[in-house]
């Protein structure tokens, strides 16, 4: 059977800090047919592993050792020329960023019709029509019109869907996934992922399924390596991972995901953050942010044993991978505490009341966004594009509204217009009063101070960062502009504060953008929102990138802002367990519009439109803890 194999794949990349051992002794097997998911926090190593795979290393990485052989090739030995045939024709790939990935001055259409001229026999009208097919079978609706579109016209989801179209186009063996749903609302990821099973049935399609989303491996996926710091530290079936994690890192992970059943409280997210792979260790890794930790851990570093289901690093376990007999007392075992929330006997809930009966701190009636229709002389002119028709929502004082709805719904472009950020692009009508000020009408310095209470998260970290600024000087750039009154000791020393808040280490201050994971850069995009101490803040997808352990950090700083400082937010996101987590109402938009709103728990629990229905039938589902092993 057609099968990709890595053995002993190691990478380094040359850093201003060192070098940087971002895979250390990778190994892994994935025949055609099946679904092998790699999984782990951000900045372990996930991606990278897929990019050394494509030989899609940045310039200053290297493959120092090992091997990835499809059918018995080594792909690290061939010359280029034969590397870009196997590139997309017999493996594929869907890159973490489909806005990098796609090509800004090149239509949708050229670019799948490019992977089709270079990959299969097919030329012309023929091509267009299977790059359609393709487009509408990743559920990009009136694809055929869409075809001459620029990536710019697509939101996030819809450039995902014509990445993972892209990928598929030749009918690749394997394909290398990396978050290739991470974009994408429920429904369309049901869509996605009902795709990929059928291709798996069909033609074989071996996957590598690089993700955070543990709902969607769990429904995938028939083995599971977890990686940690560049190294796999567990690798089971997928049906052994999730009724009985072994390795401690594991189940702090599946401790740290939300719900309905941890509202009101702190989620376990781990403590600390990834170690930087610019150095040697001396133990385990995992080491100084498992709660399990003991003298024996920092000795040596652990093996990978093998187990009755596979394998794990840790020295809990013997060489036969029989728990115990390690003959060492655990030297700490302090339970997993929440990032950031000093004070966990808080319940943001607990004047709700209070803040649900006065009046809301934003109103928004009517809101109303059209885009010009355009033309040239080369084609006729569209007509006018009505993308949020008649929208009304009120978030109280102190509290959360959830946006959920498919993408191209116009859930983010009724966030950019509350913020003010489409003057001069769209047509905004209605009203937005913020504190008794209609956002819609401000100028000038009015318009200014409304900039400091108002913030907002974009859906992508990558594009809203400057790429020529470091880290330190990008969250500094809101403070000097509107918090003139803070010196610049008082900005370092806020802005130090909020790197490690996120989950990121201080040496993040000083390096640019392209050097932090998509995760990464989702984090440092949140403390930007945070640094001018907003009152109402548009979160567009703020964990979409995130793994649970970050996840569950960002969450649960979310929510000791709201409890402390009485932060309001509208929530745009597809997590149906954030909803249930952090929301206490819900609205539901489609097509522009609010399908349904009300109480969180009404409209999760007792949907009343058939839409709604469908769109929390799509949600994927861990097991339940009755289903796994008491540990």
């Amino acid at each position: 059977m057609t099968a990709l194999e890595v053995r002993d794949l190691r990478v380094e990349l040359d850093a201003d800090d060192g070098v940087v051992r971002a895979i250390d002794r990778l190994d892994l097997a994935l025949r055609r047919g099946e679904t092998f998911a790699l999984v782990g926090e951000s900045g372990c190593g996930k991606s990278m592993t897929a990019l050394a795979l494509m030989r899609l290393l940045p310039d200053n990485g290297q493959v120092v050792g090992g091997r990835v052989r499809l059918d018995g090739e080594d792909l690290l030995a061939l010359p280029e020329a034969r590397m870009r045939r196997v590139r997309g024709g017999r493996i594929g790939m869907v890159f973490q960023e489909p806005s990098t990935a796609l090509d800004p001055v090149m239509t949708i259409g050229d670019q799948v019709v490019e992977c089709l001229r270079v990959h299969t026999p097919l030329r012309g009208a023929a091509a267009r029509a299977r790059a359609v097919d393709w487009l509408e079978r990743v559920g990009l609706t009136d694809a055929a019109r869409r075809l001459d579109d620029y990536p710019f016209q697509l939101s996030g989801g819809q450039k995902q869907r014509v990445a993972i179209a892209m990928a598929l186009a030749a009918e690749p063996d394997f394909l290398v996934a990396d978050e290739p749903t991470t974009a994408l609302d429920v429904t369309l990821q049901a869509q996605v992922l009902d795709l990929l099973r059928d291709l798996q049935r069909e033609r074989g399609l071996g996957l590598l399924l690089i993700t955070h989303d543990l709902a969607v491996v769990a429904g995938m996926a028939q083995h599971v390596a977890l990686m940690y710091a560049g190294q796999i530290v567990e690798v089971a079936s997928a049906d052994a991972f999730f009724r009985a994690p072994r390795h401690p890192y594991a189940r702090l992970l599946l401790q740290a995901l939300p719900g309905a059943g941890a509202r009101g409280q702190p989620l376990a997210a781990i403590r600390g953050t990834v170690p930087s792979l610019a150095g040697r260790f001396e133990g385990c890794r995992f080491a100084p942010r498992c709660d399990q930790a003991m003298a024996h851990c920092t000795a040596g570093p652990p093996a990978l044993v093998a187990t009755g289901e596979g394998a794990v690093r840790c020295v809990l376990y013997r060489e036969d991978g029989v728990p115990g007999a390690v003959g060492v007392a655990p030297v700490a075992r302090a339970a997993p505490v929440p990032a950031a929330v000093p004070d966990a006997g808080v319940d943001a809930d607990a004047d709700a009341d209070v803040d649900a009966a006065g009046p809301p701190l934003l109103d928004v009636r009517d809101l109303t966004v059209r885009y010009p229709g355009r033309g040239g002389w080369w084609r006729a002119r569209r007509p006018d594009a009505t993308v949020v028709d008649r929208v009304s929502l009120s978030i109280p004082l102190g509290r959360t509204l959830a946006l959920v709805g498919e993408s191209g719904s116009g859930k983010t472009t009724t966030g950019k217009a509350i913020v003010q950020l489409l003057r001069g692009r769209a047509e905004v009508t209605g009203v937005a009063r913020f504190e008794g000020q209609d956002l819609l009408r401000l100028e000038g310095e009015a318009l200014r101070r409304m900039r400091a209470a108002v913030q907002i998260v974009f859906q992508d970290p990558y594009a809203s960062l400057d790429p020529r600024r470091r880290v330190g000087e990008t969250l500094e750039e809101g403070l000097v502009a509107l918090r003139p009154e803070l010196d610049a000791e008082a900005r370092r020393a806020r802005v130090a504060a909020l790197i490690e808040r996120v989950g990121l280490r201080p040496d993040a201050l000083g390096r640019r953008p392209h050097e932090f994971s998509g995760g990464q850069r989702q984090r440092i995009a949140i403390a930007r929102a945070l640094a001018v101490s907003p009152r109402l803040i548009v979160c567009d997808e703020p964990t979409s990138a995130l793994d649970v352990s970050v996840q569950a950090q960002i969450l649960n700083l979310l929510r000791e802002l709201q409890s402390e400082f009485r932060v309001s937010y509208l929530f745009i996101t597809h997590n149906i367990g954030v909803v249930e987590y952090i929301a206490h109402h819900v609205a539901v938009m489609r097509q522009g519009r609010i399908e349904e709103a009300g109480p969180a728990d009404d409209v999760l629990s007792r949907p009343r439109t058939a839409y709604t229905q469908r769109l929390l039938a799509s949600v994927p589902r861990l097991p339940g803890p009755g289903e796994r092993e008491q540990q």
